[in-house]
């Protein structure tokens, strides 16, 4: 399975693909300089359609169709067609830090992680439609992809520098999570690189990407491996199903750049049809 060169901007860390099904489009982003792109399969056309001024760590898509970013200092806003207004300035005790992957939750809850930085760990929050914010995890190293079970009764988080996935049971009522225990391990096998971002498909086996692994991993429910995919990349970084019937697979690279290190497809934007569908992300309803 090859993958197919979508667009190349060498972004430095491109992240967080995520398909908005209102505009049948792509939206990915490049994290460190706050850069959002798109991509119209329709027509072949891609763009980079918003500059932030800091950082966006990973955005969702809101009921009425807006982005819902996630940046620096823990800081929150809402985008919509080049307008952007902050719902949240800065989280306590983010303000040395940002925002990295999230993932919006059966009924409107985003759960939200963070980077470490020189003073403390990162963490996982969890948002509310109220704007309440409650900690989850601490003393994560990197927290990253996120995904739900096809049953709603789990929640895989990945914290990229242990080299783990964790499942959680997952409380769709309270938002609630619980009774952890290990999906991937990957301690000790640093030629493996570490999980990053990750997707769950309809037969709730999970995609995951690998950073400095140069592939993109599908394990079975029970965690082992049915699939690997090379990437022209060392850093593969995230992983989301799209198409009007969710039958493609785009995946984001970092590392753009210093291709010569990191491949000639570092810091692009790839499509797969792996003959397996994906189903629609849930949508976030912060109210605020």
């Amino acid at each position: 399975m090859e993958p197919e060169l979508i667009a190349d901007y060498a972004c430095e860390t491109g992240e967080g693909p995520l398909w908005h099904p209102d505009e049948d489009r792509l939206y990915w982003v490049d994290i460190p300089p706050g850069k959002i792109f798109r991509y119209d399969p329709a027509t072949g056309r891609h763009e980079q359609c918003h500059q932030a001024a800091e950082a966006i760590g990973g955005f969702t898509i809101q009921e009425d169709g807006a982005l819902l970013l996630f940046g620096a200092r823990g800081a929150i806003s809402i985008w919509r067609e080049g307008e952007l207004a902050t719902i949240i300035p800065e989280i306590a005790g983010e303000a040395d830090g940002r925002f990295n992957d999230v993932i919006a939750a059966p009924g409107g809850r985003v759960f939200c992680g963070t980077m470490p930085t020189a003073a403390h760990a990162g963490r996982l929050y969890r948002l509310d439609p109220d704007g309440t914010l409650t900690t989850l995890l601490e003393g994560v190293t990197v927290s990253n992809g996120l995904g739900f079970t096809p049953d709603r009764r789990g929640l895989y988080h990945t914290d990229t520098s242990k080299g783990t996935i964790t499942l959680f049971d997952f409380d769709e009522a309270t938002g609630a999570i619980g009774n952890g225990r290990p999906f991937l391990d990957l301690t000790g096998k640093g030629e493996e690189g570490s999980p990053d971002g990750m997707t769950v498909d309809a037969e709730g086996c999970v995609w995951s990407a690998r950073w400095d692994g140069g592939v993109l991993v599908r394990y079975a429910p029970d965690g082992h491996e049915l699939l690997r995919i090379p990437f022209p990349a060392r850093k593969v970084s995230s992983v989301v199903f799209g198409g009007p019937d969710y039958a493609d697979l785009y995946v984001t690279t970092a590392g753009g750049r210093d291709k010569a290190s990191n491949g000639a497809g570092a810091g692009a934007l790839f499509r797969l049809r792996p003959g397996v569908r994906g189903v629609p992300e849930f949508r976030s309803r912060l109210t605020l």
